[in-house]
């Protein structure tokens, strides 16, 4: 032989690519029965692989190979092994004569390329023309081998971007560095055809003669990642909020861009509000509400409906039939598109977005109608398959599920919220010694907040403040069976520090009462944990006596601009069967003087070195020259974020100096003409008052009663004090520790009618324990005599 003949291709790993006809003669193999074998297998099983070979003459080059036959037996040839690419793709083996030329590597590769009919190969040369293209490259570009030859490769295969493909083939010539799995979007092959992906590699020619180029259709997989992508993105993000309109943005959020160019979520209105969903079919007048909307590009032109719009969707349409049979569908949009005028609005903004093919799938869950969700593609031959109407369905269930969520925490929420409402005082009217100005700030979460404000004997007035670990339905009740134990203990007039350890005592036994649900119960597996703040000011005293169950401070702040935060023991959470005892604190306060009663949740101001307090509270606390309501106001507006899992709520309280002139007290002599001299200055002073003859009466009784007792049964000094404040209060102090106690005497008893007397002549009564000894106090309603009730 004069000249090379090639006998076969083989590539990088040794896999027969091409069988020539000269292989046919010697081996008596057909193509079928060599293409897609290891070379070795057929013509040297005892020798490695072309590319691998060593310098026994195996090696790339010239050299005796020991090459068999069919049958076995050697065949005296000579071969050349060639790499047909600098990327080494494809290896030719080629037969040798005695006078053979230099290979021809472009005719070379152009004959191995003709022959894969599964792969697609274009070579180009230098100038990126084609010089080659065989059939499988001809199906995948859409045009014969005739029209393809010398055009520019660009315009045979129609990439998305044409500068920036030929721009990288450039780089392969100018550097010589092959180039892998480089993902390309095609043009459609025609009108009606749909957009197309391709991995491409490109491998320069030995001596930059050109590049060839392999093709690997990834169309369908393109589309399979995009609906794994939008599934998983799904699954990821939408579900994370308890909230149906935040659920609905997280939906389009994960949709747009990728799976669809346009995304609107329309929800069931009732469903917004934590109601139950219809069933379907949904009836034509129940509206739905936008709760959502996403679109690739500007959206002002795109929107039928701004999001919030509440309306009915228009009937017959694709929207209406699949909230009236709960089946995903896709149509086609054109100017054709018969119901687009049942529904102008939408007809308008599809034409301005351009929208060419809707999907839409109805938000459903065992039967009922949530909402709707309705897709849009607006690039030109990309729509919607059976692949992607499926994966819809899918993802349309999840967020269905994650809907239905957050309506059943709505629903739950509102009525915790509401139940939290009934349970909360209205704001508390102003006293003669305080005025108050209370700030509710409700979160997503929460209902375990309450404060409390109400009069006590003397002129005095009780501050609460707390929270209630967890949220809901079963933080709101167990907020008001404390708020109601306290006033039940408050109305015993204790101190701070034995009001919270009795109250302790109650929310143990609510506690224990908790652990002895059923096991399917949720609440079972919830501690009860609740902290709060308990506050007397006496304005007579001009102090605030305050405890604390693991709840912040109160800020008092003085007239003279100074805002601090006391230090008051700070007992354990309410509800713990361990910890220090509870303790008092007691707090200078004068006239003027606000207390601010926050929950944890508030910002916590930051002392500086001399005790002042920064942050807005802190800084709204320094200027008290205005009304309380403005000072109220100031703190909300300083706030920059009131979100969380529960309520802010603030408790302003403004202290006010008790009028002298409508306040008595008289330090009586321990000797039996005690209770005369205490009736003389009782008389004498309610007339001053104007006191009605019977009140007047019933309180020199009680002043007589009350100073006898004590002469009687307790220890010097003996006080005697009379308060007109909304009602009329008669205190009697002495230094005794014995307890009196209300006894029903029989009638030949000559004593021991006392307190009964007392209790029948006034609204109430009471004893409050102190260190000096001990109070017995009555409280009567001015205007009404003896016989007005105990």
């Amino acid at each position: 032989m004069t000249a090379a003949t090639l006998l076969m291709v083989v590539d990088g790993a040794g896999v027969v690519l091409r069988w020539s006809p000269r292989a046919r003669e010697i081996w008596l193999r057909s193509d079928s029965e060599a293409v897609g074998r290891t070379a070795l297998s057929l013509v040297a099983p005892d020798l490695g692989t072309p590319g691998e070979a060593s310098g026994n003459g195996t090696r790339p080059g010239s050299g005796p190979l020991v090459i068999h036959d069919v049958d076995g037996s050697p065949v005296d040839l000579r071969v050349r092994v060639v790499p047909l690419s600098d990327g080494a793709v494809a290896w030719g083996v080629f037969e040798e004569g005695d006078d053979a030329t230099r290979l021809d590597t472009p005719t070379a590769v152009f004959d191995i390329l003709h022959a894969n009919t599964h792969e697609a190969f274009i070579v180009v040369d230098p100038a990126l023309r084609v010089l080659s293209v065989n059939e499988a490259a001809c199906a995948l570009v859409g045009v014969t081998a005739e029209k393809a030859l010398d055009r520019p490769v660009a315009e045979v295969c129609r990439p998305a971007r044409p500068e920036e493909f030929e721009d990288v083939l450039r780089r392969v010539l100018t550097d010589g560095t092959p180039l892998s799995d480089y993902p390309v979007q095609l043009e459609p092959v025609d009108a009606s055809s749909r957009e197309r992906f391709a991995d491409i590699s490109a491998f320069p020619l030995r001596n930059a003669r050109g590049v060839v180029l392999s093709l690997t259709d990834v169309t369908e997989s393109v589309r399979n990642n995009r609906r794994a992508q939008a599934l998983g993105s799904v699954r990821e993000r939408v579900g994370r909020s308890l909230d149906v309109v935040t659920t609905c943005q997280e939906l389009v959020e994960a949709l747009v861009p990728g799976f669809a160019d346009i995304a609107v979520v329309e929800v069931v209105d009732a469903v917004v509000r934590g109601e139950d969903p219809p069933l379907s079919p949904l009836g034509r007048d129940i509206p739905l509400r936008r709760a959502a909307f996403r679109v690739d590009g500007p959206s002002h032109r795109a929107q039928a409906h701004p999001v919030g719009d509440v309306r009915a969707v228009p009937t017959p349409t694709p929207y209406s039939q699949v909230l009236s049979d709960l089946r995903p569908r896709t149509v086609t949009l054109d100017e054709n598109t018969p119901w687009l005028g049942t529904d102008p609005d939408r007809a308008r903004a599809i034409r301005a977005s351009g929208a060419r093919v809707l999907l839409t799938a109805p938000l459903a869950l065992r039967g009922a109608v949530l909402g709707l969700l309705s897709l849009y593609r607006v690039r030109p031959h990309d729509s919607f398959d059976e692949n992607d109407l499926a994966v819809t369905g899918e993802l349309a269930a999840h967020t269905a599920l994650s809907i239905d969520n957050a309506r059943r925490y709505t629903r739950e929420h509102t009525i915790a919220a509401a139940l939290q409402h009934h349970l909360l005082p209205p704001e508390p009217p102003s006293q003669t010694a305080m005025e108050f100005a209370p700030l509710h700030v409700p979160a997503d979460a929460g209902a375990g907040t309450w404060y409390d404000a109400f009069g006590l004997p003397g002129a005095r007035t009780a501050l609460v403040i707390g929270e209630v670990g967890g949220s809901g339905i079963d933080a709101a009740t167990a907020m008001g069976q404390i708020r109601t134990v306290i006033h039940t203990l408050a109305a015993l007039d204790l101190d701070p520090d034995e009001l919270l350890a009795r109250l302790n005592d109650a929310v143990v036994r609510l506690a224990h009462e908790r652990e002895a649900l059923p096991a399917s119960d949720p609440l079972r597996g919830q501690p009860l944990r609740a902290g709060c703040v308990y506050v007397v000011h006496d304005p007579l005293e001009e102090t605030c006596v305050m405890a604390s169950a693991g709840h912040p401070a109160p800020l008092v702040a003085h007239p003279g601009g100074l805002v601090h935060i006391p230090q008051i023991p700070t007992g354990p959470l309410l509800g713990s069967r361990d910890g220090p005892p509870f303790a008092t604190a007691a707090v200078p306060v004068r006239d003027g003087s606000v207390l601010a009663l926050r929950t944890t949740s508030f910002p916590v101001p930051a002392s500086t070195a001399d005790d002042r307090t920064t942050g807005p509270l802190g800084v709204a606390l320094t200027r008290l020259d205005r009304p309380l309501a403005d000072i109220r106001d100031d703190v909300l507006y300083r706030l920059r974020d009131t979100t969380g899992h529960h309520d802010v709520l603030l408790l302003l309280a403004r202290t006010r100096a008790f009028p002298p002139d409508r306040a008595a007290t008289w330090d009586l002599d321990f000797v039996p003409t005690a209770a005369s001299t205490a009736r003389h200055h009782a008389q004498e002073r309610l007339g001053e008052w104007r006191v009605d003859e019977e009140t007047a009466f019933a309180t020199e009784l009680i002043v007589s009663e009350l100073v006898t007792n004590a002469l009687r049964y307790g220890e010097p000094p003996i006080r005697l004090r009379l308060i007109k404040d909304a009602t009329l209060t008669c205190e009697v102090s002495d230094a005794g520790g014995a307890a009196p106690r209300l006894r029903h005497a029989r009638t030949a008893d000559e004593g021991g009618r006392g307190l009964f007397i007392c209790a029948q002549m006034s609204h109430n009564w009471g004893i409050r324990y102190s260190a000096p000894g001990k109070t017995i106090w009555t409280e009567q309603t001015l205007g009404q005599g003896p016989g007005s009730g105990v």
